[in-house]
């Protein structure tokens, strides 16, 4: 028997310890280079290097303890059962909810405590708290999570999230410190923690308040006694109606606890089969709305957009970032991923073609003095050599010679799970298209270094002038172009698998690229489709120009595209809502919807041009 690696070892030391803790014989761990996650006992952590330095093996034990104290002391059925339909809400009750299980494996063991600490110091380098400027732009789940850790260990929140927490601390104590404070009383009932927990989701007024029957009673009974009042003669008459306005408001009531309990249900039933319970899984990814969204009444109707050096950006093609070694275990990667979605795929490829192909179906005019000879008139010429209406005529289409770009957000928020499905529903848009005879351009939009690379080096030495504009090196990818076979180009996809490639996101710029080469392209139909999880975000250019100064330029561009341009332009918001940005814009909150969203958006972009 060949002898184990450490890090194998290493691996079945952890499992062991995570099903110990769980409680759960049938649990299993693996490694993995993507985003930690876990669903139907299957764990999975990251993976530290060979040498399984300190910090890497803490990281990992962090992450594994969280999960199998969640296997431990969750359950779904009661954690859905005051689980709210509102997205913020949700994500604030699932954080709070993880607070409590990883309590109270904290309070147990030293050692875990410890683990849950680097695991949640690792989860924060990409959470957006760490980088707000403003209250607007800190997400609630997480600094509500930061708090009810506090309140329930007595651990404070690591130093990176103090910045970011101080913009919302006083507010939430101010609203909701008693709730805070009565959470620990409910540690070890997860039933009465959920009530305590939607009550502080009150408090912040994330829902809004159930009025207890006996309340409205007393209420009805209230109004009655004014109506009463005003007159004596009337004062039977007025007793009936006021009855029967406490029978309605009783009927409401029910139904409307009635109809909870049944969206309760559907909740509990969808979150079991995407595999509900997956730690942080809406906040680390990027599924829910943490960048900031300005209404679209702070933007001014101009602005001088500029960018202080082209000279280090770049347009490449993604087999040149990596070797064809690496690329090929990229792509293996992602269709290991793919794997689980093959019957999904089949379905919405299947839909699409169909739909696309209703629209270039032949049709014929037939009984015509020339054209094609007509093999279901042959008995015709066999008994009537003469007769002249034997042939067929093609009748024109509408259907026009189409192109398709996809532009892909890759920004690092979309780590993890978010880029993993835009990368499969490109690769599924891609292979459709191409048999329907539709052009595909795939697309990918980052920049070359975080905090501003040779740009920003470039500008201090020129003794920081004001006002530099962009700040930052692009990087625009191109993973597929439009004449490029499908495959040809579907190794290139797994580029987006790679550790390190995701940074930072221009928005403006990217659209005005991925517009231009679009524009040039001799399609009659042409069509951008835009997929990212919200604004444009650069420190190195927000550090030193107005704080909406990527977004104002991505408003301008949007509109003068949308009103200027022949492309039609649609965005998918993964998590955020890019409504306020483009006329023609979805919102899905759940990544693994992106596929089924691309195809009935595109589809829909077809329907329309009939």
């Amino acid at each position: 028997m060949a002898e184990r690696t450490p890090i194998e070892a290493f691996r079945e030391v952890l499992a062991g310890t995570a099903r110990a803790m769980a409680h759960e014989p049938e649990l299993e761990l693996n490694f993995t280079s993507e985003a930690p996650s876990a669903s139907f006992k299957q764990v999975r952590v990251p993976m530290p290097a060979r040498n399984l330095p300190a910090e890497q093996v803490a990281e990992a034990r962090g992450f594994a303890d969280g999960f199998a104290l969640r296997e431990r002391h969750h359950d779904a059925k009661v954690h859905n059962r005051n689980a709210p339909a509102d997205p913020t809400a949700r994500a604030v009750y699932d954080a709070v909810e993880q607070a409590r299980v990883e309590a109270l494996g904290a309070r147990a063991m030293d050692g875990v405590r410890a683990n849950l600490t680097q695991a949640l110091e690792t989860r924060l380098r990409s959470d957006p708290l760490t980088r707000a400027r403003s209250k607007a732009e800190v997400p609630l789940s997480t600094a509500v999570a930061l708090l009810v850790r506090e309140r329930l260990t007595g651990d404070a929140p690591p130093a990176a999230a103090e910045a970011g927490l101080g913009f919302v601390r006083d507010w939430i104590e101010d609203k909701a410190g008693g709730g805070l404070d009565a959470l620990g009383l409910a540690l070890d009932d997860q039933a009465a923690f959920s009530v305590l927990a939607s009550r502080l989701l009150q408090d912040l007024e994330l829902i809004e308040a159930e009025v207890a029957p006996n309340e409205q009673e007393e209420a009805s009974e209230s109004e009655n006694e004014d109506d009463s009042d005003e007159g004596g003669e009337s004062e039977q008459d007025e007793d009936q109606p006021g009855e029967a306005g406490e029978s309605q408001a009783e009927q409401r009531s029910e139904q409307g606890q009635d109809g909870e309990e049944e969206a309760a249900g559907q909740e509990q039933q969808e979150s079991e089969f995407e595999g509900e319970g997956e730690m942080g899984e809406e906040g680390q990814d990027g599924m829910l709305p943490t960048r900031p969204n300005r209404p679209s009444a702070d933007m001014p109707g101009s602005i001088d957009y500029q960018s202080y050096t082209t000279r280090f950006d770049e347009i490449i093609e993604a087999g040149e970032l990596c070797t064809e070694e690496e690329l090929t275990r990229l792509r293996a990667y992602l269709d290991q991923q793919l794997t689980h979605l093959q019957g999904a795929v089949t379905k919405l490829a299947n839909r699409l073609q169909r739909r696309l192909m209703a629209q270039q179906n032949r049709s014929w005019d037939f009984d015509q003095e020339e054209g094609l000879l007509d093999a279901a008139r042959l008995a015709r010429i066999v008994v009537s050599p003469g007769h002249s209406l034997s042939y067929r005529i093609e009748r024109e289409t509408d259907f026009r010679d189409t192109i398709v770009t996809l532009l892909l957000d890759n920004s690092g928020s979309m780590r993890g799970r978010p880029i993993s499905i835009a990368a499969i529903s490109a690769d599924i848009m891609a292979r459709t298209l191409e048999r329907c005879g539709v052009k595909v351009e795939i697309l990918g939009f980052t920049t070359r270094a975080w905090k501003g690379g040779q740009s920003r080096e470039a500008w201090l030495q020129a003794g920081r002038p004001t006002a530099p504009g962009r700040l930052n090196d692009l990087r625009h990818i191109v993973y597929k172009r439009a004449d490029e076979p499908y495959r040809r180009a579907r190794k290139n996809l797994g580029l987006m698998m790679r550790e390190g490639l995701l940074k930072e996101n221009i928005d403006g710029e990217a659209l005005l690229w991925a517009h231009s080469r679009l524009i040039a392209r001799p399609e009659e139909r042409k069509i951008l489709m835009v997929i990212s999880d919200g604004a444009p975000v650069d420190d190195s250019t927000l550090s030193v120009n107005s704080g909406s100064y990527l977004e104002r330029h991505l408003r301008q561009v949007i509109g003068w595209i949308e009103t200027k341009s022949p492309a039609q332009l649609v965005a998918i918001g993964i998590g955020h809502d890019v409504t306020r940005y483009y006329a023609r814009a979805v919102t899905i909150m759940d990544a693994e919807q992106l596929g089924g969203t691309m195809i009935e958006q595109l589809a829909g972009l077809f329907d329309d041009a009939k």
